[in-house]
């Protein structure tokens, strides 16, 4: 709203100061049902009255009748104007307890910002001056920021309310100009900063009123009216005359809610921290309510893990040792969990299901996240919280597809390749694996090599562990005549890898 100020005279000593100012009020930032009006300049309201007289004719019998008629009178004493505030409020549109700390503010976007939500210098407004009482009286600002401060910090009487003035002689309503108003709260508060961006869009005169459109858009996601709304339109009427003109002087109107960034939380565990196909794993999920009144419409949204398979038939649900009942709906992986009981202040709804383990399972990565919505049954704000989540390990159990490699190290006595009895193994003998493990054998030359990936694997002997041995010639397979061994090995499968050596004292029959 436009509020003009009447060219005023200041008497400071032998100075004197002159000021014509239009301003427009940056009020009712947080217009509800409790917005307080504040009463404009006084100019001296005088009573309205309002009668009528009429007169008509008509004829009757060939005679000219007169009828004339004064109607009753109307009397109207108008109030004084009223100015739309702004005010801080809480999430559900009531006043906070204190308002000790709190402080607004109007701020330039910061040109080097291409987004245009990050804050720049603050807006330099036009002082205005503090009533004059022993003056005359002279109207100074108006109240309750009087002075045109900015920042402006609120006080509890009246509690919360604030105000500014912008001025379009200085351009600050023209087209294009952009705002972003700034909610500050103490730094012991449980709220955080709120920020709404304004931005002129145009202006047009309609019956000598220059009215100009306006954009708010909150920049924390959290809604600027009581309705819910983040993003709203609207206009400002710039007002010729304040004193003559009817109540319905409309200011940037929308709610600025101060809302706790946390008002419902969400923990999401399991009663194992591993398991294989063909267990059953049994979730629990805890959702409080954080906020100042009663959360109801609780939906949680449970992703499973690739392979898990939900079993409806095991949801349970409680708050504070009551059952409540639930509705469970299943689309694939995602889970919904549904219950109509209302969530009391600090309460918890505690809720448990069961999943199955699928041969699938080892595929996937273990891990399911849930996201928790309610509803405040004060205004009808929704609030979240999440994704929580809870990493399962899973082990392959019987359906691995890692196989075993196993082998001994042995002295051939007659060079066939196997070991017959009497001939014995070789205790400490190395083999080395393409990627780099070592084994060793044990007393009796044997060695085994579990959770091995399918595929091709190679081992080396290492002749520097046997001393006194050398490979033993093999007159069956030409290609057992070398150091190395080239097993493949099947999913879940077994494989043998052996080596076979003798004394290098003997004498080695050729192949």
């Amino acid at each position: 709203m436009i509020r003009p100020h009447k060219k005023k005279q200041f008497n400071f000593g032998n100075n004197w100061f002159q000021r014509l100012t239009t301003t427009v009020i940056i009020g009712s930032f947080l217009h509800t049902t409790l917005t307080v009006p504040a009463t404009a300049q006084d100019a001296g309201f005088v009573g309205i009255t309002n009668q009528a007289t009429y007169t008509y004719s008509y004829e009757e019998d060939g005679k000219k009748i007169i009828y004339q008629q004064t109607t009753e009178q109307i009397n109207i004493n108008p109030g004084p104007l009223v100015d739309p505030l702004g005010r801080i409020l809480g999430c559900g549109g009531t006043l906070l307890p204190d308002y000790t700390g709190f402080s607004v503010a109007v701020y330039e976007p910061n040109p080097n910002d291409p987004t245009g939500t990050e804050l720049g210098q603050l807006v330099s407004l036009t002082r205005t001056e503090v009533p004059d009482i022993a003056n005359n009286n002279i109207p100074g600002g108006l109240a309750p920021n009087t002075e045109n401060s900015n920042p402006y910090f609120i006080t509890n009487n009246p509690p919360g309310v604030y105000n500014f003035l912008l001025d379009p002689n200085r351009g600050q309503t023209n087209p294009g100009r952009t705002y972003i108003f700034v909610v500050n709260p103490p730094s012991d508060s449980i709220y955080q900063q709120r920020r709404i961006k304004i931005q002129i869009l145009d202006s047009t005169n309609i019956n000598n009123n220059n009215i100009v459109r306006y954009v708010a858009t909150s920049l924390d996601g959290q809604p600027i009216r009581t309705t819910g709304e983040t993003r709203v339109e609207d206009r400002v009427v710039l007002v010729p005359n304040a004193e003559l003109v009817g109540l319905d002087l409309l200011a940037f109107e929308f709610t600025t809610n101060m809302c706790q960034p946390n008002q419902v939380q969400l923990i999401k565990t399991g009663d194992r921290a591993a398991a294989e196909p063909g267990d059953t794993v049994i979730y629990r999920l805890s959702v409080k309510n954080l906020s100042d009144v009663t959360l109801n419409n609780v939906v949680i949204t449970d992703s499973l893990p690739f392979g898990f398979n939900f079993i409806p038939k095991s949801v349970r649900g409680e708050i504070n040792g009551q059952t409540i009942t639930l509705t469970p709906v299943s689309n694939g992986n995602n889970i919904t969990l549904r219950t109509n009981a209302n969530l009391p202040v600090g309460q918890v709804v505690n809720i448990a299901y069961a999943a199955q383990l699928t041969a699938d399972a080892i595929r996937g990565t273990g891990r399911n996240s849930a996201i928790v919505n309610a509803q405040r049954t004060d205004n009808g704000f929704r609030t979240k919280d999440g994704p929580a989540t809870h990493l399962l390990k899973i082990r392959p159990g019987i359906v691995a597809d890692c196989g075993t490699i196993i082998g001994r190290v042995f002295e051939d006595k007659n060079f066939d390749g196997e070991q017959q009895p009497g001939e014995p193994g070789i205790a400490n003998a190395v083999i080395f694996l393409q990627d780099g493990n070592r084994i060793t054998t044990d007393p009796k030359g044997l060695f085994s090599l579990a959770n091995v990936l399918p595929g091709s694997h190679v081992g080396v002997l290492d002749l520097s562990s046997v001393p006194g041995y050398q490979l033993a010639p093999n007159k069956k397979f030409k290609e057992r005549n070398s150091q190395s061994r080239l097993v493949r090995l099947e999913p879940g499968g077994l494989v043998r890898m052996n080596f076979a050596v003798t004394p290098t004292s003997q004498e080695v029959m050729k192949p």
